[in-house]
This record gives structure tokens, C-alpha cells and sequence, in this order.
């Protein structure tokens, strides 16, 4: 279990309960996980009723189920179809519109649509790091993305520590997870036990603080805060998956030629589903669309994939025309060249991409099998690359 100094305290749902009228209270807009459609989904929410309690998912690749839990755990799922990147970096966003005037003249306006004052409630340490991730890419550098950064100032962030992963989650081998890392204004760890249903919480922030001192609460007792950090621990001797025990960069980088990459190939559908659900992926494109007159338009940006052929298109043709070339590009980019443009890798662990993958291709055994290839290639280099 992460410490950041702040004393932990304990409180119950009623505590959970208090929690989501005091957020909204202060004017925030609650996400939370809900189920909706079969699915463990993000969604507004009201009160604590609305939490999956009593819900946990069976996770494979391209398969994903909900489940009764009998200990009614809220938070014992793993990650679903959706991230935070959903409400932060929108799927469409409207950056300026124009107007015709009477006398033809051009009047174009900016969208300056305030952002919400969103307050997300159970953002897994994977997609903690996620955010952190896309902080960096959308707000460190040279030019900011107004509209994400807009969004993510106005965001409180109520973090929930895994103690139950999928057999997809690999976060223990990107190093994001399961303990919470820094970043959170409050983070929750749930436990249920003989001693009752009860999360052991501590503030990141000032204004975590200052929303923790309203709840209902007891000073946390050795019991519960050794449960937590047994749970904690427990979770990241469990993960479904795991990367191979190697420098992915230099894996990547190593292995363009690998004939790998046909068989990957041969499965994907290029659909574009790993990159939608992924929470770090982050390229847009725009549309600008008319009204029947031609006097009113509209530039909107939305979310683009590399999977699609037209996101390399130059006048001469795409620059990567091949499903070899695009998911390679993908996956190289994912788990090597990240590092050289971001400083970091772009994989959370979270499994999204395996398991709404419609084909089940799973980055984790892609990535192993890269590394038995390239384990396997004669000493001077010759034989399959």
C-alpha cells in the first residue's frame, strides 16, 4: 500500500455515501463505475447505490463477463471498456464555429465552452498512472492542448488501490500498480472481512483533506490498515499476465524485421479497438462540417487511430499501407518509441487492449514472443529477424 505521510483514516459506505453528496455538494460532477449493459461502465452518478457493489468481471482476451461477488465488494472489478481519457480528452470536441453575416461577412468564434468540474471515483492505480502519462503528452510540452488541460485542472481524483486484478492486468511488470502512486487527492482501499465492509482512506492533497474531514470517520486501527496493505500486496502476486523480463525499448527496437509481425498481422482486423479503449492513446484529426446554406460551420476534432489507413496518408498513398506495418507501428510505439518523445512507456498494464480486442490479440504474448525470436537468432545474426 503507497503512504504519502497523510494519517489514514477508516470509513464505511455510509462514509462512501457522504462522499459522493460532498463532491457534488461542492459543485463536481461524479463519475463512477456503474453497471450498465453488461458491463462495468463510467457514468454520472448520484449516491452510493449506484456503485457495482456486489459485481466483478471475468476477463480473457476478446472476452469480457460481469459476475456476482458474494462479499458485495464495490470495487473488486477490474478495468472496463472505457478510461478516464473518455471525460478528459473527449471522443469529439468542437474547436471553433463560423457565421455569415447578413452582409457577407465571416464572423468565426472559438469554442470557449467551460470545462466540467469533474470528481472521478475509482481510478485504479493503472489508470492513475495513465493520466500522469497524459498530463505529459498533452500538457508538458512546447504547445498545450487547452481543452484536456481545462478539463484535468478541474479534476479531483479519488483513487481505489486493486486488490482483485484480471487475468488480463499486467500493471505489477509496467510498474503501475497495484499500490496507488502519487497524483490522487484521496485514495480508498476497500476491505471485507470478518470485521465488516469498511476502506482505509488518506488524502494526497489539500483539498483531499479538506473533503476527507467531512465524512463520517474513525482513526484507522492496526487491523484494517494491515488488511489493506495484505490485500495490496496479495494482488500484485496475482496478475494475469506479465511482460517479458527485458528492456522493451530496446526489444521494439530490435526486432522491425521479426517475421513476428505476419503473424500478428494475419490476426488483427485492423479495427482500431485497442487504440479507442487504451488510456493513453491520445491522436486526434478534425472535420469541418456545414449546414445546408453554407452560411454556419464547424471544426471538430475527435479521436483518430493508427489503425486506420488514412491516418499516414500522403498525396502519393498511406505511408503505412500494410496491417503489419500498422500494428507494429502501434505496439513499437506503445512499448518503445514512447520513451524517446515522452520519457516514459505508454503501456499502463491496465489490459484493455486484449481483452476488446474482437480477435483476442494480447500485447503480452506478442511481446514474448518478439523476445523468443530474438533469443533464437544465430550469433552472427543470420536466420529469421
Amino acid at each position: 500500500m503507497a503512504t504519502d505521510g497523510s494519517s489514514p483514516v477508516v470509513i464505511g459506505k455510509d462514509g462512501l455515501d457522504a462522499l459522493i453528496a460532498t463532491l457534488t455538494g461542492r459543485g463536481r460532477t461524479v463519475i463512477g463505475p456503474t453497471v450498465r449493459d453488461g458491463a462495468i461502465v463510467l457514468a454520472e452518478i448520484s449516491g452510493g447505490g449506484e456503485l457495482p457493489y456486489g459485481r466483478g468481471v471475468e476477463l480473457e482476451a476478446g472476452t469480457y463477463r460481469l459476475r456476482e461477488r458474494q462479499d458485495g465488494a464495490a470495487f473488486a472489478h477490474s478495468a472496463g471498456p472505457q478510461s478516464w481519457k473518455t471525460f478528459l480528452h473527449p471522443p469529439r470536441v468542437r474547436e471553433w464555429s463560423a457565421e455569415r453575416t447578413p452582409d457577407g461577412d465571416l464572423v468565426v468564434t472559438e469554442d470557449d465552452t467551460v470545462a466540467p468540474s469533474y470528481a472521478f471515483l475509482g481510478v485504479r492505480p493503472c489508470d492513475l498512472r495513465a493520466i500522469a502519462i497524459q498530463d505529459r503528452v498533452l500538457t508538458g510540452g512546447r504547445y498545450t492542448d487547452p481543452s484536456y488541460q481545462g478539463r484535468r485542472e478541474r479534476a479531483f481524483l479519488v483513487a481505489v488501490e486493486c486488490t482483485e486484478p484480471g487475468a488480463t492486468c499486467f500493471c505489477v511488470s509496467m510498474g503501475t500498480g497495484p499500490a496507488t502512486g502519487p497524483g490522487y487527492d484521496l485514495a480508498l482501499t476497500e476491505v471485507v472481512d470478518a470485521d465488516g465492509h469498511r476502506f482505509l482512506v488518506r488524502a494526497g492533497s489539500e483539498e483531499g483533506a479538506s473533503v476527507l474531514a467531512e465524512l463520517p470517520q474513525r482513526a484507522a486501527d492496526p487491523a484494517t490498515a494491515t488488511a489493506a496493505r495484505e490485500r495490496v500486496a496479495q494482488a500484485a502476486d496475482r496478475m494475469g499476465r506479465s511482460m517479458p523480463l527485458v528492456d522493451l525499448q530496446t526489444l521494439m527496437r530490435e526486432t522491425l524485421t521479426a517475421e513476428r509481425w505476419d503473424d500478428v498481422a494475419a490476426r488483427c482486423l485492423t479495427c482500431g479497438n485497442c487504440t479507442m479503449v487504451c488510456p493513453t492513446c491520445f491522436c486526434t484529426s478534425t472535420e469541418d462540417v456545414t449546414d445546408l446554406t453554407g452560411d454556419h460551420a464547424e471544426r471538430w476534432r475527435h479521436w483518430e487511430s493508427c489503425f486506420d489507413l488514412d491516418f499516414s496518408h500522403l498525396p502519393t498513398g498511406p505511408v503505412r499501407e500494410s496491417p503489419r506495418s500498422r500494428y507494429r507501428q502501434w505496439a513499437t510505439h506503445k512499448l518503445g518509441t514512447w520513451f524517446d518523445q515522452f520519457g516514459s512507456s505508454g503501456c499502463v498494464g491496465c489490459g484493455r487492449c486484449i481483452v476488446w480486442c474482437p480477435v483476442g490479440i494480447d500485447i503480452t504474448e506478442e511481446a514474448h514472443a518478439l523476445d523468443r525470436e530474438r533469443a533464437a537468432r544465430p550469433p552472427d545474426g543470420t536466420g529469421p529477424s
